[in-house]
């Protein structure tokens, strides 16, 4: 930690300074940081699947699904992360309380987006599998699911970005994560702003955001080729 801040250091272009001076720390919470934001975007995505798709084979079941999750996105991220541990009988400190709120808030923003891009599939390729034979279980997920790949993967990009934002306010109660280095900023601006910290968390955060959203569109390009066959003729 610094303990000299002159006005040098202080400027918010020093943050690459700053990250030399503790890269060790700042890597650290770049890890954390990234399973923070990627692990509920996975859990979300394997439970909106399922309810994706009961709202968009059951029609009566669309409106309240569709009201139930939005609401849930409603809650504010700090009040989710502070009422998880007494609703679920947690530890008020355990480190769950972040995760779990994020695939919350993942499932319910996905879950739209599943039941929408399922219900993007033309129905005559859905009967014409099903006139092939498929049993509905694997038309969903060899004709169904893989049409509504570029629907979904748009969605997690979505997903993805908004978590990393999401989960820098964790670090204002104390987990490690890049929010620590706002909370750094903060505690060290005594006489004068101390932009380094700040300045950091925002490049960082930033970066991780571009770095994931290009590796969703690499599995959307993997999983889709016969977009580029389309494309190509």
């Amino acid at each position: 930690m610094l303990t000299l801040l002159d006005s040098a250091s202080s400027s918010p272009w020093y943050f690459f300074g700053y990250f030399l001076d503790h890269r060790a720390t700042d890597l650290g919470w770049l890890w954390d940081h990234t399973w923070l934001s990627v692990v509920p975007v996975v859990v979300g995505l394997l439970l909106a699947l399922p309810l994706g798709w009961l709202a968009r084979r059951y029609s009566w079941a669309y409106p309240p699904m569709m009201s139930i999750t939005g609401l849930l996105y409603t809650i504010p991220s700090i009040a989710l992360f502070v009422l998880i541990p007494p609703l679920l009988g947690l530890d008020p400190l355990t480190p769950l309380q972040v995760p779990i709120a994020l695939s919350i808030y993942s499932t319910s923003l996905l879950v739209r987006v599943v039941a929408d891009g399922l219900g993007a599939v033309p129905t005559e390729t859905v009967q014409a599998a099903t006139a092939l034979g498929y049993r509905p279980l694997a038309r969903f997920f060899r004709v169904e699911l893989p049409i509504a790949v570029p629907v979904i993967t748009a969605g997690l990009r979505v997903a993805v970005v908004a978590n990393v934002s999401i989960v820098a306010v964790a670090g204002t109660i104390g987990l490690d994560n890049l929010g620590r280095l706002f909370d750094q900023g903060y505690t060290l601006s005594v006489t004068e702003p101390y932009y380094p910290p700040i300045v950091l968390g925002i490049v960082m955060c930033v970066l991780l955001a571009l770095v994931l959203d290009a590796i969703v569109l690499l599995v959307d390009r993997a999983l889709t080729p016969w977009r580029r066959a389309v494309r190509s003729r």
